[in-house]
């Protein structure tokens, strides 16, 4: 009996194997990209003023099989040249169709920020040389978790709404691009709506926020050091700095026309960590285009503003004594420590898009990029993108 059942799972086991194997898709997607600053000793985006593949070239197979009766499974394997060329894992993740109109996802997935954050990293599947990374700064784009995406219509308008719930521990960018951050009880919502030549949505997410600055770029770290002389005389105010699973949130607006050749596209977003020494950040850009047959011309404006609110000076007492160590006063610390995270970005980009080949088009970008008080720099940068 032992040996007919064991002999009936492996021949099982064989058939779903073949089976999936059968019906296993593989496709893939490359982007080959040459940069340089047109100005010394500047850099933007990893670029400096040598000419670089490195930072935004990247080779990625995406393998889905179809397991049947509404299951299947995607992983996306993806190899980056700003690491190395080493690989691993983007996607990976189970489908399953709950009905014609409802699927349910569940593993590593991406988080829907943007309007194009499903295919952030296909080149091919818009416009420009990259999106404007004033508005897509978050250097985190997946998370470990369950979403729900379903599709209808509304009258004579498709709609698709996606609802996600989950995690993340990693990395953000808020001092450095390696601080090390945890966002629990990730959820949100992602609508969106199109009709003919109109695409609208709006997005909102929530989670419970930590980040750590322990890997401060600042060998002294000021960072952390001020918060402990804010501390040593006012705890609640160093409570206020520290970002400690507090209330973290994202909201977007975008819409996209696609009319008679013109294009237009426009995003709107807004990132704020409650009770924190995370500033607040408020971020657009409305980018026109025109495609003449293979050619696409472009133009992409973007502007960003961190800034922090100026109610916090109201949580310190009027006055404050001397600190014994560093003889400056804490309410001055506090406000520099919050005055540091404010800053404010301004871009212009022009570009044009050549559809040389079927699966490819190669691309040409000049990117203007001006922080204030700080200076403006310049890149131009050349790249193939490609699917097959």
């Amino acid at each position: 009996m032992k040996k007919t059942l064991a002999a009936a799972i492996i021949v099982a086991l064989g058939a779903a194997s073949t089976s999936a194997l059968a019906e296993t898709r593989i496709n893939g997607f490359a982007s080959i990209v040459a940069g340089v600053m047109t100005d010394k000793d500047t850099s933007l985006f990893g670029y400096s003023d040598n000419l670089s593949f490195k930072p935004e070239s990247l080779f990625a197979l995406q393998v889905s099989s179809d397991l049947g009766e509404g299951l299947s499974a995607t992983a996306q394997i993806m190899s980056r040249g700003e690491n190395d060329y080493s690989t691993e894992f983007e996607w990976a993740y189970l489908s399953y169709e709950i009905s014609d109109s409802t699927q349910i996802n569940a593993g590593k997935l991406r988080i829907p920020f943007y309007r194009y954050s499903d295919f952030l990293d296909v080149g091919y599947a818009y416009n420009w040389a990259r999106p404007p990374q004033t508005v897509y700064n978050l250097v985190f784009s997946t998370f470990d978790g369950v979403s729900i995406v379903n599709n209808h219509t509304l009258g004579d308008w498709d709609s698709s709404i996606q609802a996600i719930y989950g995690s993340y521990d990693g990395s953000v960018n808020l001092l450095s691009n390696e601080d090390p951050a945890e966002l629990n009880n990730m959820m949100g919502v992602n609508w969106t709506v199109s009709y003919d030549w109109l695409t609208a949505r709006a997005v909102y997410m929530v989670a419970e926020t930590s980040i750590s600055f322990d890997n401060n770029p600042d060998p002294d770290q000021i960072l952390n050091k001020g918060i402990s002389l804010v501390g040593a005389v006012f705890p609640e105010a160093a409570d206020s700095l520290v970002v400690s699973e507090d209330n973290g949130s994202f909201f977007g607006l975008g819409f996209s026309v696609d009319y008679n050749n013109f294009l237009v596209d426009a995003e709107f977003t807004t990132v704020e960590v409650e009770d924190s020494i995370v500033a607040t950040q408020e971020q657009y850009y409305v980018s026109v285009g025109y495609r003449f047959d293979t050619y696409t011309v472009y133009a992409i404006t973007e502007h960003r503003e961190d800034k922090n609110d100026d109610n916090y000076s109201s949580q310190l007492p009027a006055a404050l004594p001397l600190s014994a160590d560093l003889t400056v006063y804490p309410q001055a610390t506090y406000q520099a420590l919050l005055a540091s995270q404010e800053e404010e970005r301004d871009a212009f980009t022009v570009g044009v898009r050549y559809n040389f080949h079927p699966a490819a088009a190669l691309k040409v970008d000049y990117t203007s990029y001006d922080v204030k008080g700080v200076g403006e720099s310049n890149l131009l940068s050349v790249g193939v993108n490609l699917v097959f």
